[in-house]
């Protein structure tokens, strides 16, 4: 499978020729601005919770791709008044069998409001399982106990965590986490987008690199394999 990164949490990942969307925030991260909006494919959205850098960008790229949201019901209830038709609206420990795979939502430990202050129901993460491998796409989250049962639950490829610390878990307990989730393949996100979040990139990666695991921080607009 391809990635994109498009800046902070946002990542596209193409499976079997569907292109999915994790937290469209592009067009207000100045950090993104070599990202056109307005090219970024999309068959699925899939958004973690309500805050404005995780959703800032999702109308207006679900109205001109016509892609179907994933999110929860109170998420769904606030898109649909902007006109947002195409959606699937979920809660933790669901499942949806999709045309390139499964997503299952996970446990997050976190906040969740909309941009104009209402309430976004639970935050939550994403389990990703296809025929091209599996992953787990964190959201913001602390670090929990519950992230054992993503590793017991599933053979998890790969998974994107945030490390940038403040408003999430930092580089120490993402470590753990890629413990708890039995995975030795990290892509970091939610970090450097802002001042409190900025992080040292090579102790990062030192940290990870003398537990064993690989962290990768993808330069905005990069795209890799999987």
């Amino acid at each position: 499978m391809n990635i994109t990164y498009y800046g902070h949490s946002c990542f596209g990942v193409e499976i079997k020729g569907k292109h999915i969307v994790f937290d469209p925030f592009i067009s207000p991260n100045g950090l993104a601005k070599n990202i056109n909006l307005s090219t970024v494919k999309a068959d699925y959205i899939l958004i973690s919770h309500g805050h404005e850098d995780h959703i800032a960008d999702a109308v207006v790229l679900a109205k001109r791709t016509g892609a179907a949201v994933i999110c929860t019901y109170e998420i769904y209830v606030w898109l649909s008044k902007k006109g947002i038709e195409n959606i699937i609206a979920m809660n933790i420990g669901g499942k949806a069998k999709l045309d390139f795979g499964n997503v299952k939502c996970v446990n997050a430990v976190h906040s969740s409001s909309m941009p104009d202050g209402t309430y976004g129901g639970n935050p939550m993460g994403f389990v990703v399982e296809s025929d091209e491998g599996n992953f787990y796409y964190a959201g913001d989250t602390a670090l929990t106990y519950d992230m054992k049962l993503i590793g017991e639950y599933r053979k998890i490829n790969f998974a994107f965590l945030p490390i940038g610390d403040k408003f999430t878990m930092g580089a120490e307990n993402a470590i753990i986490a890629s413990d708890f989730i039995d995975c030795n393949d990290i892509i970091g996100m939610h970090y450097d987008t802002f001042e409190p979040i900025k992080i040292n990139h090579s102790e990062a990666k030192d940290k990870f690199e003398r537990s064993g695991i690989n962290l990768t921080l993808m330069k905005i607009g990069e795209t890799i394999t999987k």
